[in-house]
């Protein structure tokens, strides 16, 4: 059976910590699109740290881990990873690289930079990571597979091709130097030999696996609102966020996929461009933004501040059900304990209407959030295993979420350690 663990937002809700709760009980953990953009940060036995390409099931002995077919590979973050874990005293997890999946080049991130200074005021806010030349390149066909490592004059003649693409932009467009091919492939060698150990056909493991009954969990980065197709375009990633492009970017059979967990926290938080409409500002956004997470909301990857605000229940709802979800787990509920008041946006206003359906980007622009303002609960709930214990003001803000984005939610997170989780149903 297969099981998805993804974002119903903007991302950032909490993933890593959910998606480790669940990889204690898999026997594959897939991470199957993204790369080194964004992070899962996870606190357990060994410490606390951050992935950005590793699955989050590397801190248990008994799971295969792999790294699949739709994510964007950025060999030096990998390994450099892999030596943090070693570092921390993590033992060395079991890895299967697809052969199927696509190197983040160099000049992937050179291209990305490039193109958000030429943009200036107009860029994207992207992480500069690579992740859209990456995209833009593995779908025009110019990509670099993990398997063409080991094809070495097939490998020249495809860097020689794609440098003669590259140049052009290089020159012309950002005035930049030119890529040299003969570099390039001396490079590429280096990743070869950092990353041969860990490289096998995945997707047949992954359907032996499935087929022998074993357990295993999709983990998908960012979330619904960063999906190219379903998100706030333009201002998303650039690989789909959603659960069904698991079976594709993991390699596992549709029929398999039998449980769906969106996450959401409990407050909104966005990194990057594009319209927020529950977002806060100035000293109550700071103050938030302070108290949230284990070290307050700042990404994982970027280290960049997090735009907060209200949860937002118009988001959510949509989140969810672009996913798929079949639960939801909420997050980070332990953080709004020092409100007396907690606002839901429950509605967005356009135009002159109230509307509860969320719209496209050009409307999203004009909306303004309609609250449903909730009595908080002023006490420490940090840590607290026993749903039954929570004061009845959190207990009635999570009915109220449940009621207005309509999936059960079946956990509620209340701090960032591996088992500070409460069950609900």
């Amino acid at each position: 059976m297969v099981k998805a663990i993804v974002g119903a937002n903007w991302g950032d809700e909490g993933k890593g910590k959910i998606t480790d709760l669940f990889a204690e009980q898999s026997d594959v953990v897939i991470r199957f699109q993204g790369g080194a953009n964004a992070g899962h940060t996870i606190i357990c036995d060994y410490g606390k740290f951050a992935l950005h390409q590793l699955p989050s099931g590397v801190f248990y002995p008994h799971t295969t881990n792999i790294v699949g077919n739709g994510v964007a590979l950025n060999v030096p973050a990998f390994m450099k990873e892999l030596k943090q874990l070693e570092d921390g005293g993590v033992p060395m997890p079991h890895i299967i690289i697809s052969e199927r999946t696509q190197l983040l080049m160099p000049y992937h991130v050179l291209q990305d930079t490039y193109e958000e200074e030429r943009l200036a005021g107009k860029a994207f806010g992207s992480t500069k990571s690579g992740i859209a030349p990456f995209y833009s390149d593995k779908y025009a066909k110019y990509g670099i597979q993990v398997c063409d490592l080991f094809h070495e004059s097939l490998l020249m003649d495809r860097l020689k091709s794609v440098c003669a693409i590259k140049n052009v932009l290089f020159e012309h467009l950002y005035h930049k130097p030119l890529l040299d091919p003969k570099a390039l492939f001396d490079e590429l060698m280096g990743y070869r030999a950092q990353i041969s150990p860990f490289v096998g056909d995945a997707l047949s493991f992954v359907r032996k696996a499935m087929k022998d009954g074993k357990q295993a969990l999709l983990e998908g980065q960012l979330g619904t609102m960063k999906d190219p197709d379903f998100g706030i375009y333009p201002f998303t990633t650039s690989s789909h966020t959603l659960a069904g492009f698991g079976a594709i970017g993991g390699g596992v059979a549709p029929t398999d996929l039998k449980s769906i967990v969106a996450v959401t926290k409990s407050y909104s938080s966005a990194v990057g461009a594009g319209d927020f409409v529950s977002e806060l500002f100035g000293d109550e956004a700071e103050e938030l933004r302070n108290r949230g997470g284990d070290a307050g909301e700042y990404g994982a990857t970027t280290g960049r501040p997090r735009r907060v605000g209200w949860f937002d229940a118009v988001a959510t709802r949509y989140g969810c059900m672009v996913q798929g979800a079949t639960e939801v787990a909420l997050t980070a509920i332990d953080v709004l304990s020092y409100l007396d008041e907690i606002k839901v946006c429950t509605g967005y206003e356009i135009g002159g209407k109230v509307v509860r359906d969320f719209p496209v980007t050009p409307l999203l622009d004009q909306a303004k959030p309609v609250y449903t303002t909730l009595p908080g609960w002023k006490c420490d709930i940090r840590g607290e295993t026993d749903y039954a214990k929570l004061p009845q003001a959190a207990k009635d803000y999570v009915d109220f979420i449940e009621k207005e984005i309509g999936v059960p939610i079946t956990i509620v997170s209340t701090g960032p350690k591996r088992h500070e989780i409460t069950y609900r149903h």
